[in-house]
Parts: structure tokens; sequence; C-alpha cells
């Protein structure tokens, strides 16, 4: 008895589906994003770089004419607006707000965000005689917080380790450090990562689930201790990649 040939189709189907170049990242310059908390130095910098890079940026702040006077001072075509329009008008929303108001901004702007690509970048941390030390919220993290209170959104967690006075330095051309993405989406994970990767010199690089938020925003003190030790600047870079 002969044994049939399989078919083409059936051949083709127990191939495995070629993986995914996990540096292929989608084309994002034509996204609108949005910074709340875009008159801190860490907004401002993001901002400023991002602008710099060509993004559509507006800024965000709870005051339209301070958001303003902070658009204007960074030009390059950077915009500014009260937080619900910002967030209204932004295909993309950076939280980078003072952790002390974290909560009450996101849940403030609920409406506003659902359905939007929301960016966390913000570090719970508190300071002593000591110096910085990571707080852990109920929700596990601060991204994670923000997932709490917009579970109509989109959220991610990026942008953590960079140095404001770097972001904001115009002599600066390169800031050399990566951004760690972490996101329940890849694909959203992805637009964030090809936001990061228009900085020059930085890249984004995919770094897991929310759940494992707090230890990358934790991070952020033992930098500030590195960086006081040091007199630096110091981000993260990591290797193998």
């Amino acid at each position: 008895m002969t044994t049939p040939e399989p078919s083409a189709s059936a051949s083709a189907a127990d191939k495995p589906t070629p993986r995914k170049d996990p540096w292929e990242l989608p084309d994002v310059s034509g996204l609108t994003v949005g910074v709340l908390g875009g008159t801190g130095d860490q907004g401002r910098g993001l901002a400023y770089r991002l602008a710099r890079a060509g993004q559509a940026v507006i800024i965000g702040s709870r005051a339209a004419e301070r958001a303003q006077q902070a658009a204007d001072e960074i030009g390059n075509g950077v915009q500014g607006a009260e937080n619900a329009e910002c967030a209204r008008r932004a295909d993309v929303v950076i939280v980078a707000v003072p952790w002390e108001g974290h909560a009450k901004t996101v849940e403030s702007l609920r409406e506003e965000l659902r359905g939007k690509l929301v960016v966390d970048c913000v570090n719970p941390l508190g300071f002593d005689k000591k110096g910085a030390y990571a707080l852990k919220p109920a929700e596990g993290s601060a991204a994670e917080q923000a997932a709490a209170l917009l579970p109509d959104s989109r959220v991610t967690a990026a942008f953590h380790h960079l140095s404001a006075v770097l972001l904001s330095d115009p002599e600066v051309e390169e800031i050399e450090t990566d951004v760690m993405v972490l996101g329940e989406v890849r694909a959203d994970c992805e637009i964030v990562q090809a936001l990061a990767g228009r900085i020059p010199g930085m890249r984004g690089v995919f770094a897991g689930r929310l759940r494992n938020a707090h230890q990358v925003e934790s991070l952020v003190a033992n930098l500030i201790s590195v960086n006081r030790r040091y007199k630096a600047h110091a981000g993260v870079r990591l290797t193998d990649i």
C-alpha cells in the first residue's frame, strides 16, 4: 500500500511561524505625544528630546498658561495645554508627574485617557538623611497603580532611568542609555520602544509585564546614589542584545 504524500497546504501548516525580529519596530513618526507633568524637569526634558527628534509634542500642566510658557521655552514646535486637553489631543500620553500627585492626576483624566496608550515613568521614592529609597505602592508599582485607575487605557511603563540634566542640555547630542519598557501588550510596548529609539543614543528594550515594574522604578534610588558618589548622570545599558 502506497502512503499518500502530504498536501502542500498540510506541509505549510506544519512549518513553524518565523519569529519576528525583536528590533523590528513600528513607524511612530506621525504620532502626537502628550507629556503630563511636562513643566517638571523630567517631563520637560523628555518633551525637548522627542520634539528635537521630530515628534509632535504637547506639554500638559494643571494651568494652560504654565504649560504654554514651558512649551515656548523648549521650542522645537512643542505646544502647551491644560492636562485634560493635552490628554485628549495626544495619541500617546507620558505620565511624568510627581509621585505625590500621581494617583489624583491619573484618576482625574480617566475619561480623556480612555483608549489611549499611556506611558508611566513615575518613580515612587522617599528621601531621608541616608538618601533616596524605593517606596512600594499598594498596587505594586506606580505603573500598576495607573493601570488600576485607568481600566480602559493601555498602560505601559518606561523612561524611568533618564537624567533630566542630560535630557535638557542642548549641548548633549546623544544620550547613551537603554529604556526598559514594560507592558501587557507587546504591540504597545513596541510603540514605546520605537519612541525611545527616536532619541539619538537610546534604545527601547522590552523588559517584561507590568508586574515587574516595581524593581525597574526602584532602581532609580540606586542610580541617585551612584550619581551622587561619582558626580555623574548614570543611566542603564543592557549587554548582549
